[in-house]
């Protein structure tokens, strides 16, 4: 079984991603696909987010009853 990566190191990935941009490596030829990984690595860590929030949703109900 796959273990998911943790958001917390997701979060730090796409930090590094965005970093790279304001970086001496930057290069405008590869700054669309950097850009395009970066979103796409945003909205899985979106997901993941809404994932945990419905978890603590669902336990908060359970607490409530």
């Amino acid at each position: 079984m796959l273990q998911k990566e943790s958001i917390s190191k997701k979060i730090d990935k796409l930090r590094a991603q965005v970093e790279w941009f304001d970086g001496e490596d930057f290069d405008l030829d590869k700054a669309s696909t950097k850009y395009r990984g970066a979103v796409e690595l945003a909205k899985e860590i979106e997901r993941d987010l809404q994932e945990l929030k419905n978890e603590i949703h669902v336990i908060d109900e359970g607490f409530a009853r």
